[in-house]
């Protein structure tokens, strides 16, 4: 199921400003392209969701051991609790992108305890009418909980304000020079947005004062390391920087798009609820976003990855066998390739090609069915049995069942310059078999239509779909056609 061989896709063109938007960095050295040396990659600062969790869940205890009536019957407290966090999930009050301030969240703060009071009235009043609470409780138990809410979530974000004014993200502005330049000041004038832009990423420069402006790609490597940049303002459409985007959001940066033109005065789509606004500007989260379902799609990993082993052991062992004889010592092949987020890991093969050294491993495509490889290693190659010692990465949790097939760093590096999207595939954990694999595309087929297809895998991901692909794979070995 792996696909190491490759002709150049149609219509590949070199990708703008010439890096990598992985940060690859092998223990044999740095791959050509854009990477963060070792030890100064910036970490994305992400505010913690419990200090809001434990404001809302104590205000709920609170409430609920204050008043004697919901005191005598534990049930309700945690009721009580469990309702609110939940509501408050669904209305994603604990992954605000920006601070807000607490008269922003009091309305909808207040609502969503109201509305779990009077459920939780309904809901004891229907099943035991002799325990129903009372109109006073409900008031009271409302009130309290509320005024404990508001002022602890005030208070923890009246501490992040804080922070972020203490120790503000540096930035980068991109788009045209003499707008960004506009944005930039207006983000320096008011420090408390938590944002310090550095400077700015146009086509031209553009003269007059202002921050520094990096037309190449060089620049922006070294300001992103020199600077410790955390985030990226963009002030254009996104899409017409699409390759540089996803090279900054996989250097670690936190993408915002920015309305230069805020207030609209509703001339301008609105932003969507993750959004808010900063230094004035209307703004919303852009980026990557990572799939749903990890803990479904690890549960379906291990089960079945787990069950495979024990069945196809006996099956393991004669090839080992059978390798060992024909072929001599290091039946197993470990190589390093690249695998979500662009972390290296080790991964496991049966050895059906002896490369020259290290190098030629590295650096070399294998194609399947090479003169120099013994018969009964073209059947592993033909049969995809060769890779069946993936399971036990994926067992590991280096990779998936049904992912982006991975690659090695030199080629991550290589391919993430030329064919735009190439990266973006290492958002998912990468995997054995993927929708790319069973549409044909392995052995001598087109990089640029495999991005396309793991890239519309990942955007559109659900369990059933692995399911599917786990299946049409398994059809697939019937008539195998070599890897």
């Amino acid at each position: 199921m792996t696909a190491e061989s490759t002709v150049p896709s149609p219509g590949g063109q070199p990708r703008e400003y010439g890096f990598s938007p992985v940060s690859v960095i092998p223990p044999r050295g740095a791959v050509g392209g854009f990477g963060f040396p070792a030890g100064r990659r910036p970490s994305v600062r992400r505010a913690s969701r419990l200090p809001l969790l434990a404001v809302d869940g104590g205000a709920a205890l609170l409430a609920g051991l204050a008043l004697a009536q919901v005191q005598r019957h534990p049930p309700l407290v945690v009721a009580l609790l469990l309702g609110v966090v939940w509501l408050n999930a669904r209305a994603a009050l604990y992954r605000a992108e920006t601070v807000p301030a607490m008269l922003d969240e009091l309305p909808a703060v207040c609502t969503r305890i109201a509305v779990t009071w009077c459920a939780l009235a309904a809901l004891v009043a229907a099943l035991a009418p002799a325990a129903a609470l009372s109109a006073r409780t409900l008031a009271l138990g409302c009130v309290l909980q509320s005024a404990v809410s508001c002022a602890g979530r005030g208070t923890v974000h009246w501490r992040r304000r804080l922070a972020l004014v203490r120790r503000p993200d540096t930035a980068l502005v991109i788009g045209p020079a003499v707008t960004a330049q506009r944005v930039a000041a207006a983000f320096l004038r008011h420090p408390q947005c938590g944002v310090r832009p550095v400077g700015i990423v146009a086509d031209q420069p553009a003269g007059g004062d202002g921050l520094p402006v990096l037309t190449t790609g060089e620049e922006v490597q070294r300001a992103l390391i020199q600077n410790g940049v955390r985030a990226v303002l963009v002030v254009q459409p996104p899409g017409e920087r699409a390759p540089l985007l996803r090279a900054l959001a996989g250097a670690g940066c936190v993408l915002w798009e920015i309305d230069p033109e805020s207030p609209s005065y509703g001339t301008r789509p609105s932003y969507e609820r993750r959004g808010g606004q900063l230094a004035g500007f209307a703004c919303r989260r852009i980026g990557v976003a990572e799939p749903r379902g990890s803990v479904g799609k690890r549960l379906l990993d291990v089960a079945v990855s787990g069950t495979l082993l024990l069945m196809v052991s006996p099956v393991l062992l004669v090839c080992a066998v059978v390798l060992r004889l024909s072929d001599g010592p290091g039946v197993v092949f470990r190589q390093e390739r690249i695998g979500k987020g662009g972390r290296p890991f080790t991964l496991l093969k049966f050895r059906t090609h002896r490369p020259v050294d290290a190098h030629e491993a590295a650096t070399r495509w294998s194609v399947a069915n090479e003169q120099e490889m013994s018969r009964f290693c073209q059947f592993l190659r033909r049969t995809s049995l060769d890779e069946l010692l993936q399971l036990w990465n994926v067992l590991r949790g280096d990779m998936s069942l049904v992912g982006p097939r991975p690659e090695r760093p030199y080629f991550v590096g290589k391919f993430s310059q030329t064919y735009p999207g190439y990266a973006a595939r290492h958002r998912m954990q990468t995997g054995i078999t993927g929708l790319a694999q069973i549409q044909g595309l392995r052995g001598d087929t087109s990089i640029e239509d495999r991005c396309r297809f793991d890239n519309a895998y990942i955007d559109n991901w659900s369990l059933w779909q692995d399911i599917c692909i786990l299946l049409r794979t398994a059809a697939s070995l019937v008539r195998p056609s070599g890897s």
